[in-house]
């Protein structure tokens, strides 16, 4: 909690400081490169970091958790915390690493506001840093114990066993652990981390999710080829990496897996909506739910660009009928099958059980939109849980 002279300094200053901290976030990430360019080269997502979307979410964060201790001092953005904190323990973040942050952060407010930062508020922003570091630095401690691993040391080495080409741009990687031991535990709609040695000596790491069921022998990767001439941006480092060089036999540096996004054996009716590669956590969690032999309604929805383009198409199909009680419902920009929908996700036909635990994936605009139209069909706004893979903007402008 903030105490009550910083909460009354925060509350008068949090409008000059949140119109600044997309500077703040520009400027701190500049000074902590140019003190520790091995951060940028073998932690922090180069491409993120080019797209400026990091520090968008940075700033975002930032102003969020210090808005919430002002408007609700008593309670915490744990949401938001603990979707910080997974994606931290997938990259192998301690605790020792925040100090690191705030020196550079905090040189970054002092040269961006100037005069305005007195140090009455200086002691005010100091104290909500550092009752967001220790709160993320003690949930990532949890999340280490959890796996049993010692902090920050989630790497292990996996041998691919095979690789599948699922379309023209996306391929499934099964790895096996090098070291013949059993894999770490997992739980559905997890996500792992993936290092990769580039051309240039980087060591750049991307978060892929488990496209299998976590009981699964052979944990399964689907990894999509982002960006390059076909989308007019940039192509993506490692995904490149993976699709040109990685093969049977080859072996990947992978995390532990982590991520809150995470299918509840509740016994509720479950609804999975997933936009493009979206479709993998949706893939590990329809699995689990064939595995278990679950019995209530499972709605299964997917947009995609076309029926070549929808990754694990056969596999999202072949789930959904091993259930007793599932449908799939499936939308193309260009003309599928008979029984396909066209164009964008319209759930107006698509009934929905009550008492519907919804889980999303794919772009933000795509998740908004099916989020609406599931709440205007009755599912309570607790029940609709999503995945962002990248930066989190929702959460962070929430």
């Amino acid at each position: 909690m903030l105490s009550e002279k910083s909460t009354a300094t925060v509350r008068a200053t949090l409008p000059a400081v949140g119109a600044a901290i997309g500077d703040i976030a520009e400027l701190f990430y500049a000074k902590l490169f140019a003190a520790h360019p091995a951060l940028l080269r073998d932690l922090f997502n180069r491409g993120n970091q080019n797209t400026g979307l990091q520090k968008q979410a940075l700033a975002g964060s930032i102003a969020a958790f210090a808005g919430h201790l002002v408007e609700r001092p008593d309670t915490r953005p744990d949401v938001m915390l603990n979707r910080i904190a997974h994606k931290h323990a997938s990259l192998g973040v301690t605790r020792e690493q925040y100090p690191v942050v705030h020196e550079h952060l905090f040189a970054a407010i002092a040269e961006v506001l100037g005069e305005a930062v007195t140090p009455e508020v200086a002691r005010a922003w100091d104290e909500v840093y550092w009752l967001m570091a220790n709160a993320l630095a003690a949930a990532e401690e949890r999340l280490y114990a959890e796996q049993r691993v010692v902090a920050g040391d989630v790497w292990r080495e996996w041998t691919v066993v095979a690789r599948i080409e699922e379309t023209a741009d996306c391929a499934t990687f099964h790895l096996l652990p090098a070291d013949g031991g059993r894999p770490p535990a997992a739980k559905p709609g997890q996500y792992v981390s993936v290092q990769v040695e580039l051309p240039d000596g980087a060591r750049q790491i991307r978060q892929y999710s488990l496209s299998c069921a976590p009981g699964s022998p052979v944990r399964a990767l689907t990894v999509k080829r982002a960006g390059g001439p076909a989308t007019g941006g940039p192509a993506g480092e490692v995904s490149h990496h993976l699709h040109t060089h990685v093969r049977a036999g080859d072996t990947l540096r992978v995390s532990a897996p982590y991520g809150d996004l995470v299918l509840r054996d509740s016994g509720a009716p479950v609804l999975l909506a997933s936009a493009g590669i979206g479709c993998t956590p949706m893939l590990s969690m329809l699995e689990h739910l064939a595995d278990t032999g679950h019995g209530a309604p499972v709605t299964v929805l997917h947009a995609d660009r076309s029926p070549a383009d929808h990754a694990l198409r056969a596999d999202h199909r072949a789930l959904t009928h091993k259930l007793s009680d599932a449908r799939a419902h499936f939308w193309y920009e260009e003309s599928g099958e008979a029984g396909d929908g066209v164009g964008h996700m319209d759930l107006g036909a698509v009934p929905v059980a009550p008492g519907t635990s919804a889980y999303l994936c794919g772009p933000l605009p795509f998740m908004r939109g099916v989020r609406a139209q599931l709440i205007a069909k009755g599912v309570a706004p607790a029940d609709v849980h999503y995945e962002v893979f990248g930066p989190d903007l929702w959460l962070a402008s929430s």
